[in-house]
């Protein structure tokens, strides 16, 4: 049998050659998937991260549970809560905030600041004074007002007097006490859902 041509072109088998190819492109293809997927890992935990700040430090979205914010605030309303801006400043007369419950803490309430610390505040037939001042409260239409009387008394520093709008319907400070400031989680920046009655406060 002669042996072969050592300087004869030896020709290549197609079908080998087909098969180098696809395994190249089959592993370039795995690497861009890979890649991808790392790139998507990097991302979804990067809005984890930002999201856990977020809701830690900067906003929190909230629903209202209950009428004792009406005609301001539904049952099942939807907020954005923004707990960033009491640790710049502090809480004002007229806020909607949203804040620990003080008798049970692991509730939560959402009301609106009547009197600040050092205010004086007192109810007359459910007619609000601060510092001997009618409060204009024009956000309560008649049929949610009450008749009751309370005070005067004075906020102690680092306190605040809060009632819900649905004054004859509301647990609030009338009942259980100031709040303390670091019991307020936050100013009730929005209210986002339902979307017709959306609106920022």
């Amino acid at each position: 049998m002669p042996s072969p041509d050592p300087f004869q072109p030896q020709v290549q088998q197609p079908l080998q050659q087909e098969d180098g190819r696809t395994i190249i492109v089959v592993q370039h293809r795995l690497s861009v998937w890979r890649d991808e997927l790392v790139a998507w890992f990097k991302t979804l935990a990067s809005a984890a991260v930002y999201a856990t700040l977020i809701v830690t430090f900067g906003f929190q979205v909230a629903r209202v549970e209950g009428l004792s914010m009406a005609p301001t605030l539904e049952d099942q309303d939807r907020l954005i809560v923004n707990k960033l801006i009491y640790r710049l400043s502090s809480p004002r007369r007229g806020d909607i905030v949203m804040l620990y419950y003080p008798v049970n803490p692991d509730k939560s309430f959402v009301k609106r600041v009547i009197a600040e610390e050092g205010d004086q505040v007192r109810i007359q037939d459910g007619r609000v004074y601060v510092n001997d001042v009618p409060m204009a409260d024009d956000f309560v239409p008649p049929e949610y007002r009450s008749h009751d009387d309370f005070g005067p008394t004075v906020i102690p520093d680092g306190y605040y007097f809060v009632m819900g709008d649905h004054r004859n319907n509301s647990s609030d400070s009338r009942h259980w006490g100031m709040v303390p400031k670091k019991y307020i989680i936050g100013r009730v920046q929005l209210r986002w859902w339902p979307i017709p009655t959306a609106r920022v406060f």
